[in-house]
C-alpha cells in the first residue's frame, strides 16, 4: 500500500519513527533532525481524522529500563512539533489502556522500545559459545513474534518510516508486518524519500560519480567500498582511515590510529581501484597534533611522514585541495564521514573543504547525498544542509542499502 493513497480515518496508525535523537546530560534534545524528518508521515495520520501511535527506540539499552534514555524526555519536543499535545504511555508492552482512550487526531507515543529484549531479538545473558545458546534464540525468536503481535494489536494499519534501523530486522521494523495484510502496512514519506535517493545514487548515475567515505576504520566500510569500486568514477578516501592507507604503503604515521590487521585491505582496495580505472583520491598531506585535543600543537605535515608522538587529526592544505578538485565537477555524490576529527573546532578544516565543494557542484546541478550521522552532524554545523540535495537520517541503514543488501524493513512492507 502507498501511504498517499490511504486514508486513516477513524482508523489506529502505529508508525516506527526513529525519535534515536541526541540529548544533553540534563535530557534536552540537541539535535531535532530525526524527529522534523518524521513529521509529513505524522500529520498525514492526523491529518485524515487518525489516532496515531508511536513507537521508537533510543540508545543501546540492551534490554533494560535506563532512565536516562527513557523517550518520555521528548515528548515536549515531539508535542511541539506535532503541534498537539502528545501522551505517553510508560511501557510499550503494555499500553492497552492508552490505545484505547486515544480518540481520532490525537497522538501517543510508547516508552523506549529497546527496554525490552525482544525488540532486538538477541538471547540475553548467554554467550554465543554457549551450547544452549541455538535454543535459548530459538526462544527468543518466539518472544520476539509475541512482542511484535502485542504492539500490531494496538492499531488498525502499520506504517514503516525509520530508515536509520531498516536494516535490522526487529520486532518494530520488520517482525510487527508480519501481523497486517498487504492494504494495512506502507512505507512512510521518509522511508519513500531515501530508498528513492539511494536509488538515485546507484540506479541513475549520472557522471562523474564521487563517493567521499571518510571515518576512522576501514573495516566498517570495507564492504562500500569494494561495491563502489564498480561504481564510481573518483573515490575519496579520508579521515582516519588515511593513516592505515599511508602505513600500507610503508609510511610513518606516529601516534596517528591504524588498523594494522587491515594493510593488506587497504592494499586491495587500492589495486581494485587501479582495475576499475577508478581515480582513488588518498591525503597527502595532514594537520598533526602533538595530543588529541583542541588546544593541541599543530604542523602541517606529509600523511606518510608523521613524527613520533604526533598524530594525524585533519586533511591538510594540499589534501583538500584534492578533495575539492575531484568533487567540484562532479554530477553525482555521495558523503559519508568525516575529514578529520570535526568535533574539534580546530580540526574542521578538511571536513568544511569537502561541504563547500560539495554545495558548488550541488549549485552546478548535481546531486548529492550526505548520509551517515558524521556527514550529517558535519553539514549541520556548518549550517549547510540547504546546500545539499537530500540529507539521509540513517546511517548504518544507508551504508547497507549502498552496499546493495536488501534492508529487511523495506523488505516487510513490499513482500520481497
Amino acid at each position: 500500500m502507498n501511504i498517499d493513497q490511504f486514508n486513516f480515518a477513524g482508523k489506529k496508525a502505529i508508525v516506527r519513527v526513529d525519535f534515536n535523537v541526541p540529548l544533553d546530560e540534563n535530557g534536552n534534545v540537541t539535535d531535532e533532525t530525526r524527529i522534523r524528518g518524521a513529521l509529513p508521515t505524522l500529520k498525514k495520520v492526523l491529518a485524515d481524522g487518525g489516532a496515531l501511535i508511536m513507537m521508537s527506540h533510543m540508545g543501546k539499552p540492551k534490554g533494560k529500563v535506563k532512565k536516562e534514555l527513557s523517550l518520555s524526555q521528548i515528548v515536549k519536543n515531539v508535542s511541539a512539533a506535532l503541534g498537539v499535545d502528545v501522551k505517553f504511555a510508560a511501557d510499550c508492552a503494555n499500553a492497552d489502556a492508552e490505545v484505547a482512550a486515544l480518540k481520532p487526531g490525537e497522538a501517543l507515543l510508547l516508552e523506549n522500545l529497546r527496554f525490552y529484549p525482544e525488540e532486538e531479538g538477541k538471547p540475553v545473558g548467554i554467550d554465543k559459545e554457549d551450547p544452549k545458546y541455538d535454543e535459548a534464540k530459538k526462544e527468543m525468536k518466539e518472544r520476539q513474534k509475541a512482542f511484535a503481535k502485542k504492539l500490531a494489536s494496538y492499531a488498525d494499519c502499520y506504517v514503516m518510516d525509520a530508515f536509520g534501523t531498516a536494516h535490522r530486522r526487529h520486532a518494530s521494523t520488520a517482525v510487527i508486518a508480519d501481523y497486517f495484510d498487504a492494504d494495512h502496512k506502507m512505507l512512510g514519506y521518509l522511508m519513500e524519500k531515501e530508498v528513492k535517493a539511494v536509488d538515485n545514487v546507484l540506479s541513475n548515475i549520472k557522471r562523474p560519480f564521487t563517493a567521499i567515505m571518510g571515518g576512522s576504520k576501514v573495516s566498517t566500510k570495507i564492504g562500500i567500498i569494494e561495491n563502489l569500486l564498480g561504481k564510481v568514477d573518483n573515490l575519496i578516501l579520508c579521515g582516519g582511515m588515511t593513516y592505515t592507507f599511508a602505513k600500507a604503503q610503508g609510511g610513518k604515521i606516529g601516534n596517528s590510529i591504524c588498523e594494522d590487521d587491515k594493510l593488506d585491505v587497504a592494499l586491495d582496495v587500492m589495486k581494485k581501484a587501479k582495475e576499475n580505472g577508478v581515480n582513488l583520491v588518498l591525503g597527502t598531506d595532514c594537520v598533526a597534533a602533538d595530543a588529541f585535543s583542541n588546544d593541541a600543537h599543530t604542523q602541517v605535515c606529509p600523511a606518510n611522514d608523521i613524527p613520533e608522538g604526533w598524530e594525524g587529526l585533519d586533511a591538510g592544505p594540499e589534501t583538500r585541495k584534492a578533495f575539492a578538485d575531484a568533487i567540484k565537477d562532479a554530477k553525482t555524490i555521495l558523503w559519508n564521514g568525516p575529514a578529520g576529527v570535526f568535533e574539534f573546532d580546530n580540526f574542521i578544516g578538511g571536513s568544511k573543504a569537502i561541504a563547500d565543494a560539495i554545495a558548488e557542484a550541488t549549485a552546478k546541478g548535481a546531486f548529492s547525498l550526505i548520509g551517515g550521522g558524521d556527514s550529517v552532524a558535519c553539514i549541520n554545523k556548518f549550517g549547510m544542509a540547504d546546500k545539499v540535495s537530500y540529507i539521509s537520517t540513517g546511517g548504518g541503514a544507508l551504508l547497507e542499502a549502498i552496499e546493495g543488501k536488501v534492508l529487511p524493513g523495506v523488505a516487510a512492507i513490499k513482500g520481497e
